[in-house]
C-alpha cells in the first residue's frame, strides 16, 4: 500500500536498544551537540571580531568550522527526535535531504582544506606574491566555489534517487547516507559511475592536491631558516591533522556499507556516531589550541 501510494517511509534501525537506553543517548549526544555549536561559534566569533584575525588562513579556518556547525544540525536534531519517539522512522524525500546535505558539506570540507592549503603554500612558498594573489576576491571564489560545487554534483545522485524503486523500508544506519542505496532494488552502472566521478572532485583530487602543497612547502622549509620551518609548523601541522582525522572518517563512511556482515550493530552504531561527533569537535580544540592567535584572544577570553 505505501508502494502503490507513493507515500514512503523508512525505518531508522540502526540504534541498540533505543528504549532502554533513550535517555542516555539523548544527554550524550545533546551533550555533544552543545559543545560542537559552541566550540565552533566561539572561535567563528572571536576571527570575526578580531581584525588582526581578517586574514585569509583564520577566514578559512572561521569557514571550516562554520561547515562543522551545518554538518552537525544535517544529523544531530533528528538524531535526538529518534532517541525520544516510540518509533525511529523518516520519510524517503527528508532522508534524501539529509543525504544530500551531509555529502555537499563533506565534499565542502575537502575543498575547504585544499584552499587553506594553497594559502599556506602561497605564503612560505611565494611571499613576496602572497598580497597579491590571495586577495579579498580570491578568498571569496574559493569559499563560495567549496559549498557550491559539492552542492550541485550531489544534488544529481540525489535527483536519481527520489525515482527509484525501493525494495526494503529499513534503513541499517542512524542517519542517512550512503546506506540508502541498500533500500533500492537495483543501483544502476552509471549511478556508479557518477557517484565515484563527485568522489574524485570533491574528496580525491583535493586530497592529491593538498599533499602537493605540502610537498612543496615541505621543500622549500628544508632549504630554508629555522624560522621558515617553525612558522611553517605552527600554521601547518594543524591543518594536516585535521586532514588526516577527516579524512580516515569519510573512508569508514564509504566502505561502512561493505562492512554490514563483519562487525556487530553496536560496532556501527559507534562508529557512525563518531564520525559526526569526533570531528566537528576535534576542529576547534585543535585550531584554537594550535594557532598562536586564536589561542591568545580565546585566553583573554576565558582567563
Amino acid at each position: 500500500m505505501e508502494d502503490e501510494l507513493n507515500v514512503t517511509y523508512i525505518t531508522v534501525d540502526g540504534y541498540v536498544e533505543v528504549g532502554k537506553y533513550r535517555y542516555l543517548y539523548f544527554v550524550v549526544v545533546f551533550t555533544a551537540y552543545i559543545l560542537i555549536i559552541c566550540s565552533n561559534s566561539t572561535i567563528v566569533c572571536l576571527i570575526w571580531i578580531h581584525k588582526n584575525l581578517h586574514e585569509p588562513m583564520y577566514i578559512f579556518i572561521a569557514a571550516l568550522l562554520l561547515n562543522s556547525v551545518l554538518f552537525s544540525t544535517v544529523v544531530y536534531p533528528k538524531l535526538l527526535i529518534d532517541f525520544l519517539s516510540e518509533k525511529q522512522v523518516i520519510s524517503y524525500s527528508a532522508c534524501l535531504f539529509q543525504f544530500h546535505i551531509f555529502y555537499s558539506l563533506g565534499g565542502s570540507e575537502f575543498l575547504l582544506l585544499a584552499a587553506m592549503a594553497y594559502d599556506r603554500y602561497v605564503s612560505i612558498c611565494k611571499p613576496l606574491q602572497y598580497p597579491t594573489i590571495m586577495r579579498k576576491t580570491t578568498v571569496s571564489v574559493f569559499l563560495v566555489l567549496a559549498w557550491i560545487l559539492p552542492a550541485c554534483q550531489v544534488a544529481v545522485p540525489a535527483e536519481f534517487n527520489a525515482y527509484k524503486k525501493l525494495c526494503s523500508f529499513t534503513l541499517n544506519g542512524v542517519y542517512c547516507n550512503n546506506r540508502i542505496y541498500e533500500l533500492q532494488c537495483t543501483v544502476s552502472t552509471g549511478q556508479i559511475i557518477h557517484d565515484v566521478v563527485v568522489l574524485l572532485n570533491v574528496a580525491l583530487l583535493p586530497v592529491l592536491f593538498i599533499l602537493f602543497t605540502y610537498t612543496r612547502i615541505l621543500i622549500i622549509c628544508y632549504r630554508s631558516s629555522g624560522d621558515v620551518r617553525k612558522q611553517a609548523v605552527q600554521t601547518c601541522l594543524p591543518h594536516l591533522i585535521v586532514l588526516i582525522n577527516y579524512s580516515c572518517l569519510c573512508a569508514y563512511d564509504v566502505i561502512i556499507i561493505y562492512l554490514e556482515s563483519h562487525f556487530p550493530k553496536v560496532v556501527h552504531l559507534i562508529m557512525s556516531i563518531q564520525i559526526v561527533m569526533y570531528h566537528p569537535l576535534f576542529n576547534p580544540i585543535m585550531f584554537g589550541l594550535k594557532m598562536r592567535e586564536i589561542y591568545k584572544h580565546l585566553k583573554k577570553l576565558f582567563f
